[in-house]
């Protein structure tokens, strides 16, 4: 396991990318858990975001592809509208301890 950040770095409902030995992914954290997944739209295999740590949709509710629009739920990563639907985001294992986050790539 590889630390990422602090927790108080990723506050509740926000977003953040990371790129930890080559592998781009992203954190989420949503009614005091965090997600993990690869930074890849199983649509197109292109970055998620927009923008730096953008990730989210306005609701904060749903992960969102930029580029497609498609839209994932954040517990599951399971693709529930847009091209790429059905499909879902490589979720990697991740863990918060000693006020870190971990996360095994």
């Amino acid at each position: 396991m590889q630390r990422l950040c602090n927790s108080n770095h990723l506050a509740e409902g926000s977003s953040r990318g990371f790129v930890i030995a080559g592998s781009s992914l992203l954190l989420v954290r949503r009614e005091g858990r965090v997600y993990a997944y690869r930074n890849r739209c199983p649509h197109r295999g292109i970055p998620l975001e927009w923008q730096p740590d953008q990730f989210l949709d306005d609701s904060a509710s749903l992960i969102q592809c930029a580029t497609h629009g498609a839209l994932f739920l954040i517990e599951s990563g399971e693709c529930v509208a847009g091209p790429c639907a059905g499909e879902s985001l490589e979720a990697l294992p991740c863990r918060e301890q000693d006020d870190g986050i971990w996360i095994a790539v």
